[in-house]
């Protein structure tokens, strides 16, 4: 699936989602925003895609809001729109990848700063350059992160390193957005470990992935009491499905095991 400002290639179980707007470091305009909110919720009703690759093409990921093309933009009175659910056009641009069945990876290189670097914060896992910049960068023109940033940084640092970055806009490095907390592991090519780590997962048991992508969202947002029980019925759930005695059999007959989606 193609269009303007977002590219998806499904093969093999994973979906290889790239921001197409390089010319302009793949900064977020509103054709942008409404198609990153298109291809989540196209990904969210596959059933054959048990992961999720995303990357920016050009030389960066990218670089946040375009703030030209939404200057004058009647999208900013969406503000208040809850079209999304819980989120906004913006703001689901990021939580989007966030509430998908199946895990999201990010590949990121390059620059990585504001709307861009919330966007990968909605992924499950970010791989990184070393040499990546990343920023909160809202507070250089007197704004907060909107598009769901307060939110996904939360379950990421520490309270202390989120509110230091927000205030000040300042930008770190692949390498530092490791030990903060923000990026899980540098790579030379993050795309290709991307890639690699996604066709690892799709060759786990799809519902088990699924499920435990359910169960660390709720560990973020409910209380013990919702998570433990939730817990206990994806249990029930996975032991009566078809996964856990393929995964036996795969193992006594030392086979990969068989999934179906």
């Amino acid at each position: 699936m193609t269009n303007d400002r977002v590219t998806i290639d499904i093969t093999g179980g994973i979906a290889d989602v790239a921001l197409n707007r390089p010319d302009k470091l793949n900064a977020l305009d509103p054709a942008m925003f409404t198609a990153l909110s298109e291809a989540s919720a196209a990904l969210a009703k596959r059933d054959d895609v048990r992961v999720v690759v995303l990357s920016g093409r050009g030389r960066g990921f990218c670089a946040g809001i375009d703030l030209a093309s939404l200057a004058g933009d009647p999208t900013f009175g969406a503000l208040h729109d809850r079209s999304y659910g819980a989120a906004n056009v913006f703001q689901n641009a990021a939580w989007g990848w966030r509430s998908l069945p199946m895990p999201v990876i990010a590949a990121l290189h390059g620059v990585v700063f504001g709307g861009g670097l919330q966007i990968a914060l909605g992924a499950d896992v970010r791989i990184v350059t070393a040499d990546a910049k990343l920023a909160v960068l809202e507070a250089r023109w007197g704004l907060v992160p909107d598009m769901a940033g307060i939110a996904l940084l939360r379950g990421l640092v520490r309270d202390d390193v989120a509110r230091e970055l927000t205030y000040t806009a300042r930008q770190f490095s692949g390498t530092e957005a490791v030990a903060l907390g923000l990026a899980t592991r540098v790579a030379d090519d993050p795309h290709a470990a991307a890639l690699a780590l996604g066709a690892e997962i799709a060759g786990r048991s799809p519902r088990a992935v699924r499920a435990a992508k359910r169960l660390f969202g709720l560990s973020q947002d409910a209380g013990a009491d919702e998570l433990l029980l939730a817990e206990s019925r994806a249990q029930e759930q996975l032991l009566t499905g078809p996964d856990v005695p393929e995964t036996i059999a795969a193992h006594a007959e030392k086979r990969a095991p068989r999934f179906t989606d």
